[in-house]
Order: structure tokens, then sequence, then C-alpha cells
């Protein structure tokens, strides 16, 4: 698993991860010396960072290498006690010694001189108990048994529910109360769903139609990734399920009044509900099911999550006031899961209702089904190194960490850009050889021949790969099935995988904490980096499994006290107070400054604001009565600013009226920004004028300019061999509005886009363009 150069100097030499090392939950952390991409000395770093017998080894003669690699336990080897070492046979090159071999081949094979020989899976016989209890005691565990006859098929794929489960079968499956479950990713989550939805099926009477679920992820992939499972499942059992995200179209409206199962994001339920005294649907939800709660305390997409929650609450409480006969509304159940996060109670707190508090469930990381290890490495990053070059030199010592710790099973690694993903993978393909059996070799060639991607064909056949949403679909779709299927050793893709499709691997790299977003280098938010850990794990074929995070050594000690217990969850909604208030406003849900305190209290920002006063910019000393003073001030003031637009109508006793202005702004999701900008249009623009304006609209920031499309772009701008825009901006194009604009000239006076992501661009301006304008 070396390069070619460093195979002479290593022949014969073999090193070996014992196959019994802890994997307790201790954190390992190291510290690399200053590393150039010389060969020399990343020769030199490998060795320093082999493993041996479960310790770091430290070689006496590598003077030139600093390298510290801090373990729980560290033994120094000396010349001396290798020769003890190799006699007591700790240290050998037979393949079958222990999990992890650089192994000598003979020279009449086909395969190079040395290389990781890659373990194919085993057969489903050897596989362990599914629900990764081995070694746990089996009584506390429940049988699927439990559930009623006709709903086992649900969960046919195991015989016993894991301890995460079990804990919360009780709860979940014989009441109706609401619930909040913190878990580490990969404890089954969505095992939970599932009895929570068998739930209602068992209380409501068939047949079952008046009852929807409404499902919630933070993200589309995740969407698409639980219907396409649930459409399986729940489909024999007679529920229908339907997708409704940004992708989907007005017409699938119609279908989902007649689906069971609706799936779909905050963003999308947030504007379909915000139309809810004329959509019935939303109040034939009896079930509210809420993946990955803890994005609440995104600052992008956490307020949207909070405000669809809380106007669920609120319009399952107004058709309570409503209705003379309170036993005919059904109640509205909420069973929501999150990441491990310290303040679970104050979710369970927010989703409470009046009759009874949410229970709330939190389980350990050492309650995983598959026990995972931590490990933290720092490397130096001078003052002069920008990100980008710190990030190349981080794909030079991808190989060792590698194989220091992938036992020889499937690794992914997360980069923090498309580009870096297809520059890691290849400079990974020139630094290792993998060691794949004939029968891996045959598959590999088979997927390698479906793929449209010439680059990404040569790299799988030296076992390895990248996947990122630029690629085509097909391509996509072939890798995951190389990698699910085990035939494939290594997958570098960007962190959108983490969020969607479900791969697992044994180990999960992450190549630097730092990516590219919005023309800028940010690091990576808490969601993400517990998102992609956690991807770290197979239960069907692992007991443990290894999460490795590469930082700048100066980062280091923020890394370590994440993984240790997560920061707490606060609220994002003050900062988008506005436009969320308009939609209530437009909805009669706030129709005085009374009533508008009213909603302030059904939401998380009150909860939190109670307290820890200071981070919402109220003074620390301040009691109830205060806060809530505070927050009404918010409130006013936010109310002023859409009273200033003529987008309310305020009277002298606060009462408030929407406009015409401000029910467009609610109904198309138009941000207050963009609102603002609007107003300032006198009627006598030019079109070249408006497509300007229009691309600086604040629905488009999602849309971001790469270095590798400026060509293409800056030929539909300015060409003399091509056909080009109508309106030629000036310079070169290089901001996200200029990239904006071109794309919808491009696309409006009918020029050709050849390339996949821009297109792909194209098709979101234009989703979002149809709202705005």
């Amino acid at each position: 698993f070396l390069s070619s150069d460093q195979v002479k100097s290593k022949a014969g030499t073999g090193v070996s991860q014992q196959a019994g090392a802890s994997f307790s939950q201790n954190k390992s952390l190291g510290n690399f010396p200053e590393m150039d991409d010389d060969e020399s000395v990343h020769s030199t770093f490998r060795k320093s960072l082999f493993k041996m017998s479960g310790c770091m080894c430290k070689h006496a003669e590598y003077k030139d290498s600093p390298a510290c690699g801090r373990e729980t336990d560290t033994y120094s080897y000396t010349k001396e006690n290798m020769r003890e070492v190799r006699k007591e046979g700790l240290w050998r090159n037979d393949p079958h010694a222990s999990d992890f071999t650089l192994q000598r081949v003979n020279d009449g094979d086909v395969v190079p001189k040395t290389g990781i020989k890659m373990k194919p899976f085993p057969n489903a016989s050897e596989i362990l108990d599914i629900t990764g209890s081995t070694g746990r005691k089996l009584e506390i565990l429940r049988s699927v048994t439990e559930i009623p006859t006709q709903f086992r098929s649900i969960f046919k794929e195991f015989p016993y529910f894991n301890y995460a489960q079990s804990k919360a079968l009780d709860d979940l499956l014989y009441t109706d109360r609401n619930f909040v479950i913190c878990a580490p990713t990969g404890s089954g989550k969505t095992v939970m769903f599932e009895l929570a939805i068998t739930r209602l099926l068992m209380e409501a009477p068939l047949p079952w139609l008046n009852i929807k679920v409404a499902y919630m992820a933070p993200i589309k992939a995740l969407c698409s990734q639980r219907f396409e499972d649930w459409k399986e499942k729940f489909g024999p059992i007679g529920l229908s399920c339907k997708e409704l995200t940004g992708d989907t179209m007005v017409d699938d409206l119609f279908e989902i009044h007649h689906a069971d199962i609706i799936i779909t994001t905050p963003e999308k339920w947030d504007s379909m509900t915000r139309r809810w005294r004329d959509s019935s649907i939303v109040q034939l939800v009896r079930l509210f099911l809420i993946d990955e709660v803890h994005v609440i305390k995104d600052e992008g997409r956490g307020a949207t999550l909070e405000v669809v929650v809380s106007r669920m609450k609120t319009i399952q409480s107004s058709l309570w006031r409503l209705s003379e006969n309170h036993v005919t509304v059904p109640p509205l159940r909420f069973v929501a899961v999150s990441a491990t996060i310290p303040n679970a109670e104050d979710i369970a707190e927010w989703l409470s209702d009046s009759k009874m508090p949410a229970v709330c469930l939190k389980i350990d990381d050492d309650q995983r089904p598959v026990k995972l290890r931590k490990v933290v490495l720092g490397f130096p990053c001078s003052d002069n190194q920008t990100e980008f070059k710190f990030d190349l030199t981080l794909n030079y010592k991808i190989a060792s960490v590698i194989q220091t710790y992938s036992e020889q099973k499937p690794a992914l690694v997360f980069c923090a850009t498309r580009k870096g993903v297809q520059q890691a993978a290849s400079i990974l393909a020139k630094d290792a050889k993998f060691l794949l059996s004939i029968e891996q070799k045959q598959r590999l060639q088979m997927s390698a021949n479906s793929l449209k991607d010439c680059k990404l064909r040569e790299l799988l056949m030296n076992g390895v790969a990248y996947h990122h949403a630029g690629m085509e679909i097909s391509d996509r779709k072939t890798i995951e099935g190389a990698f699910a299927g085990g035939d494939l050793p290594v997958l570098f893709t960007t962190s959108t995988l983490a969020m969607g499709v479900n791969l697992p691997a044994h180990l999960v790299v992450i190549k630097s904490t730092m990516h590219y977003v919005g023309g800028v280098f940010q690091e990576y938010s808490e969601t993400d980096i517990l998102q992609m850990i956690g991807r770290a794990g197979r239960p069907q074929f692992d007991t443990t499994a290894t999460a490795v995070i590469m930082t700048r050594s100066s980062t280091r000690e923020k890394y370590i006290q994440m993984l240790d217990g997560a920061d707490v969850i606060e609220s994002s909604l003050h900062q988008h107070l506005v436009e969320h208030l308009n939609a209530e406003i437009v909805l009669h849900t706030v129709t005085d400054v009374t009533v508008a305190l009213e909603w302030m209290q059904s939401t998380f920002l009150y909860i939190r604001a109670l307290k820890n006063p200071t981070h919402y910019g109220f003074s620390p000393g301040l009691d109830k009565i205060g806060i809530e003073a505070k927050l009404q001030e918010l409130c006013l003031k936010n109310l002023h600013d859409l009273s200033s637009f003529d987008l309310i109508r305020m009277d002298e006793a606060k009462n408030f009226k929407p406009t015409e202005t401000g029910r467009l702004m609610a109904w198309y999701y138009i941000a207050f920004d963009t609102v603002k900008q609007f107003f300032t249009i006198k009627g006598t623009e030019t079109i070249k004028e408006l497509v300007t304006m229009i691309s600086n609209c604040a629905e488009f920031l999602d849309v971001k300019l790469r270095t590798n499309e400026r060509k293409i772009l800056n030929s539909l701008n300015k060409d003399k061999e091509k056909i080009t825009i109508r309106f030629p901006m000036e310079g070169k194009i290089k901001t996200r509005e200029m990239k904006i604009n071109c794309l919808i000239q491009a696309q409006l006076g009918c020029i050709p886009v050849q390339d996949f992501t821009l297109t792909q661009d194209i098709g979101r301006i234009f989703r979002n363009g149809l709202r705005v304008t």
C-alpha cells in the first residue's frame, strides 16, 4: 500500500494492527511535523504513524521525525525489542495474522509487490447479529414479535430491536406522548419513527382515510432516501408515500391529497402550510416526525424548522379552540430525533403540550450499536499557508491514515470541494496499491465499464473512486453500488453524501475541517461533523468503527471538545423573525401584539431566552417578566419594519392586517431583503437592469461560483467565436451574482450550456426565479 519507490526499501516488512486492540471511547490525538509533498518526508511520516500491536510505534533510528502521535498507551520500540517481537511472531508477513497486513506477494502474482489486502465482506451466515448487540445482555433487547403480525414486515430485517430502540419501545408503541430521543448517529433512529407510525396505525380504525404522517428532514437527499426506503416498507400494508421537496413540482400537491406519508423539508412544508387555511392536508396530520432536530441551531435553516413546528402546534390549538366538541379534534403527536446534544430537555419542553410533558430519552455514545473510536489529528499550518495549500498537503497524508486505521475495511473520506474530492482520489491512487481479489477486480471492471466519466473509470480499477452532486446520476449510482457491495476500498466524497446517501464505512476520515461556502472557507458546522462521523460503522459487519478528523494543530482542542459533548443548542429565530412574523400575520395566527407574544411563547426561542438571555442580546440579570418584555420589544421592532414597507397595516390598538404585498411575500416565500430591493423599482428600468436586480436576490444564495466554471461563463459573456449573452457584463465573471446573471441570460437566449453542474444551477435559479418574479 505504498508508492513504488518505497517498496524497494520496505519489501518484506509488514506492520500488523492487533485485531483485538482496545476500541474504547478514547480520543487519539496526534501532532505531526510540517510536511512537504516530498516522498521521503512522507514515508518517514508513515513509518511513524503505523500501529504496532495496538500502540503507536516510534522507531529510534528516525531522528528526523519528531512526530508525536499520542494514544492512550504508547511504547517506544528499539531495534532490540523489534527482534523480540519478530521472534515471538507478533509481527508477521502472514495475511491471516491480523486484520490489517502489508504483505509481499510472490513474483508470479499479477498484484503489485506490496499492497493492502481488501477483505471481501463475509457471508451472510458470518454477519454479526444485525442489532450490533454482541457482548451485551440479550435480555434487555425487545423482540420484533411484540409488533402485531400485520405490521411485522416493516421490521423484517432483524429479530431484535437494538438497545436504544428497546429503551424507546414502550413509550413509542404503547403511548401517544410526544417523544424526543437524543442518540448518536448510527443508533437506528429511523426504526423509532417506524414504531411511532405503527402505533398510529394500531390505534386508527381502518380504512386509514383521514390520517396523514409528515416526516421532515433538513436535506433533500435524506428525504429521497427515506422515500425509497418507506415506499418498500409501507407499500405492502397499504400506505402510500409521497416526497415533497424543492425538486418536486406543484402538480404533485394533488397526489399528496392521496398520500398517507408525506416526506418533506422544513422549507417546503413552511411554504405549504403558509396556505394552510385552504389546505385541508395539514389539518389531517396526526403524527409529525422531525429528523435531525438539532439543525434548529443552524443559522441559515434552523429558524424555518422552528417556525414550522411552532405553527403545527398553533394550528392544533386553534382547531381545538374553533371546535365545539373538542373530542372530534384528533391529537397531533410529535416525535423528534437528534444527535447527541446536552440540552435535549429543552427540545422536549418545547414539544410538550398542555396536557402532558414530552418524554426525553438520552442514549449515551457507549450504547451505539457499533462502538466508535474517535481520533483527532492536528497538523501544523503556518500563517502564510492558505487554506487551499493546507488542504492540498493533507492529500499526501491520507494514505498513512487509511493504512493505520482502516483494518482492510472500506474507508470513506470527506473533502471540502468537488474539485478537492477528485484531486485527493487521484493522489491516493498514485500513492497506494490495493490488493484486490480476482472476483473484486472483475466486479469493479463491470462497474467501470458502465461509467461515463473516464477519469473515474481509471481510478475505480485502482480501488479508489469519488462521488459528488455534480456527477451524472448514473455514475453516482454505480459508485454507490460498488462501495456498498464492499468491492471498493476507498471512496472520496463531499459532505453532502453524509447528509443523504446512507453509505456507512468502517473508517470515516474528515480531511480538513474547513469547507468552501459562498467564496470563502469556513469551518464545518457541528451538525455536518456529527453527520459525517455518523457514517462510521456498519451494524451488519462491524462491532467497532473509527472516525478520524484531520485538522490544524490550532483547532485540534476545539474538535476534541466537540466530540466529548456537543455545544448547547440555541435558537436562531431572532435573526429571521421578520419573514416568519409576516407569514403568521398572513395566516391570521398573529392578529395583535398580545397574540404575537403568545406565538413567541410557542417557539424554542422563548424557552432558550429564559435560560440563556445573554445569547439573544438581553442583559443577564433579567427575570421572566423582563425577558418577555424584551421579546415583545423585538417583536414590535420587526412589526414596525414590516409596516414601514406596507407589508402589514397596524391600527391604533396595535391590531394587524396583511396587505396584498405582504401576502405575496408570504405565499411566494420571498426574503424581506428582496422585497426591500423591489421597493426601489420605479417602473422605468431596462431589461438589463431588471436581470441585474434579480441576480442580487437573497433567494439565490445557495448558488455558488466554482473556479472550474469561470472559463465557460466568461465565454458565454464575451467570445468573438461563439454566440454570447445579450447584455454582456464588464470584465471577467468573478462573483456569484455575475454567474446568476450570465446563466439567466443564457437560458432566456436559448444558448446551450454543456456543463452538467451549470445545468443543475440553471434549474435551481429558474425554480426560485419563478417565485421571485
